[in-house]
């Protein structure tokens, strides 16, 4: 019978030896990924790898504290920014320039934070919509950060080791993406994480029992912005170049679709829902290739669209998945991994 009889049986990491097993075979099948991928679905795992990062960062927020949040684009672009200037400008490595991008985030979701105490709701996510579109402004209109014609980010190199091809820069994305995860997993497992969820469920009541308001909501920001800084630092370099046109408002409601999408609430989501929004974007990138349907939708778009309309057929089909998703399965694909388990559990009684 699994039954927890201490505190620490609550927080390992691996509480049973089949689930070490398993996780033995995952990294096993990381490792081996790029052997049996190539360079292009390795560059499809980066792009996952590093918008799970911002989900589960975002999740912390919106998931567990009930925060809402469209800004996260904002500190995004300040972790790319700050890590293309501190190893391409500066000449520092990236394992300096990955952890100051996300502490430089931090500071900004801290300062976020702070007025935002007091907003719930649509006035919260106003604020932190405005927060995103601020910062994208304000680098667009500074020279030395490249203003709208962005900046190129230089390949990284860690010691002698030149990480060139998306097959190498694989490993250290992984690495920091498992790393993350494993800590965001413990994190809502603590004293802090039950404070977020106290918060989430009811501030009145958290307060009433000891629970700081001021600091576990700033405290959420911070992290948040954190994990969403390193991720910027990660997205740098796998695309080569950067604008202020890679972190615009869709950008933030594309990541808040990762986290509903997946499961508010869930880390397991998070990852499940940036999977699943990632290959859609890429996927119906070139929707009029689409088996099928592709030539169907082409005829749609050019007879009711405008000139540029293809262009956001995508937008719409993502759109409409997330929004059945939300419909059908509140809980989202984690929902739905629940109920499965729950069904095979029991059958076939």
């Amino acid at each position: 019978m699994d039954m927890k009889r201490d505190y620490y049986e609550d927080i390992q990491m691996l509480p049973s030896a089949w689930e070490g097993f398993w996780f033995v075979v995952l990294l096993a099948a990381l490792a081996l990924f790029p052997l049996l991928g190539g360079n292009y679905y390795c560059y499809l795992a980066n792009l996952i790898a590093i918008n799970a990062i911002v989900a589960i960062g975002l999740n912390l927020l919106v998931g567990y504290t009930g925060q809402v949040s469209l800004g996260h684009a904002g500190f995004f672009a300040i972790g790319a920014y700050t890590s293309a200037m501190l190893y391409g400008k500066y000449g520092l490595s990236i394992l300096i320039a990955l952890p100051a991008a996300g502490f430089t985030a931090a500071l900004f979701g801290f300062l976020l934070g702070l007025p935002c105490l007091r907003l719930e709701g649509p006035y919260l996510t106003i604020a932190t919509m405005g927060f995103g579109m601020t910062v994208t402004q304000t680098i667009g209109h500074w020279s030395f950060l490249g203003g709208r014609m962005g900046i190129n980010t230089p390949k990284l190199q860690i010691l002698s080791w030149q990480l060139s091809k998306d097959t190498e820069i694989y490993y250290l994305i992984i690495a920091v993406a498992v790393l993350m995860t494993i800590g965001a997993r413990n994190l809502v497992r603590t004293r802090v994480g039950r404070a977020l969820v106290a918060i989430r469920d009811s501030d009145i009541a958290a307060s009433t029992t000891g629970v700081n308001l001021t600091y576990y909501k700033t405290l959420a920001f911070a992290v948040s912005a954190f994990y969403t800084g390193v991720a910027g630092a990660l997205f740098a370099p796998v695309l080569g170049f950067i604008s202020p046109e890679n972190f615009n408002l869709i950008t933030s409601i594309v990541f808040l679709g990762m986290v509903v999408v997946g499961g508010l609430g869930s880390i397991f989501g998070s990852i499940a829902g940036a999977a699943l929004m990632t290959i859609l974007q890429i996927q119906l990138s070139a929707v009029q290739d689409l088996w099928l349907i592709g030539p169907l939708i082409s005829s749609i778009s050019t007879r009711w669209f405008n000139v540029g309309g293809m262009a956001n057929v995508s937008n719409i089909i993502i759109g409409s998945i997330m929004v059945a998703i939300v419909i059908f399965e509140p809980m989202g694909i984690n929902g739905l991994y629940l109920r499965s388990k729950r069904f095979f559990k029991s059958w076939p009684f």
